[in-house]
């Protein structure tokens, strides 16, 4: 039995806007349900993808290359992090690969050549990291500049200053301290082997998840990715607000800096040039959307491992690295245009 059409309180006709109104398909629900837990789409892409390629492939559920893949994020999912941070905000930082290496080389080169204390060395590159953030930060609030803009120069200049700092020289794992390479250290848990690295990615994802959602500061970051006029309107300093990101991601940056140095036991002026575009693609796969305002930092930890589990999987299958590259493309366009499908929904 269909339940009645709802009536105007004051006529008793039928308000047939209301009625409309209240109709809702599975698409519509399902675009709302995304809306609202971003995390969902790339969390269903990677239990579909792990059960697909361990389908096709028996080694790869294996605890050792489950293992492998996540030694193989932890750099660009953590630099993914600082690149969640920004793009929330609707703003895309570019030079977060060069930063990174900065900070990198700033930290090897002092702790090969000038005997400087490790624990300083790595305080160092915090700083470099801090610096890099907060120009990036300063050019975007103070001169109104693009962030698209501000990034695609810092790119440029951070990577002349590398090169102009170490003269295009590697520091290898032998000339530095054990304390720089720590990050590699393995840690057995069983047939599980992960990284001192792996841990430190998952202990800021669960710092910046507590931070964005129970906190002030979260919230405004949100706000002002949201609607930066709205934003201001309520209150909030969206320009103090938007060089802490810039600071914060610096000071993510350098951290996966170290993490960089444990990982390939080494530090190169050339290493790392395209980790500024896969971190840009572990955020858009992780749901978060490129317009600022929505977003979950947990998405974007399933978005590095999703690009980490199709080039794993199509390595096992012994497809061509050029196929890998094909399907992470891919991945980001479908990415893009599911982002523009949910953003259609109503709040």
């Amino acid at each position: 039995m269909n339940n009645p059409a709802p009536t105007s309180p004051a006529t008793g006709s039928v308000d047939l806007a209301e009625e409309f109104l209240d109709r809702s398909t599975f698409a519509t629900r399902l675009r709302g349900l995304l809306h609202r837990h971003p995390a969902i789409s790339p969390a269903v892409v990677l239990v579909l993808s792990v059960i697909a390629f361990g389908l096709l492939n028996d080694r790869f559920l294996r605890p050792e290359n489950l293992s492998l893949i996540t030694q193989q994020v932890a750099v660009v999912g953590t630099l993914a992090i600082a690149q969640t941070l920004v793009v929330l905000t609707a703003g895309i930082d570019l030079s977060v690969g060069a930063s990174m290496i900065l900070a990198a080389m700033v930290m090897a080169q002092t702790a090969a050549s000038t005997g400087i204390p490790p624990i300083l060395c790595l305080l160092l590159g915090l700083v470099a990291g801090f610096a890099a953030g907060g120009l990036n930060g300063l050019l975007v609030t103070q001169l109104k500049l693009p962030p698209f803009i501000v990034t695609l120069g810092t790119l440029s200049i951070f990577t002349a200053l590398t090169l102009l700092y170490t003269g295009g020289a590697t520091v290898r794992g032998s000339e530095l301290p054990d304390p720089l390479t720590l990050t590699g250290v393995i840690l057995a848990l069983g047939k599980i082997r992960i990284t001192l690295g792996v841990i430190i990615m998952l202990v800021l994802y669960v710092l910046i998840a507590l931070v964005l959602n129970k906190t002030a500061w979260g919230r405004h970051v949100y706000a002002v990715g949201d609607d930066k006029e709205a934003a201001r309107l309520a209150g909030i300093r969206v320009d103090r607000v938007l060089l802490s990101v810039y600071l914060v991601a610096g000071v993510i940056v350098a951290l996966t800096a170290w993490i960089q140095i444990g990982r390939t036991n080494a530090a190169s002026p050339n290493a790392g040039v395209d980790l500024n575009l896969d971190s840009i693609t572990a955020v858009v796969i992780g749901g978060t959307s490129l317009f600022g305002g929505r977003g979950a930092i947990w998405g974007t930890l399933l978005g590095a491992l999703i690009v980490g589990v199709f080039r794993n999987g199509l390595a096992l299958a012994k497809l061509d690295v050029l196929y890998q590259t094909l399907a992470v493309g891919i991945l980001v366009i479908v990415a893009v245009a599911v982002d523009q499908w949910i953003r259609k929904a109503r709040p």
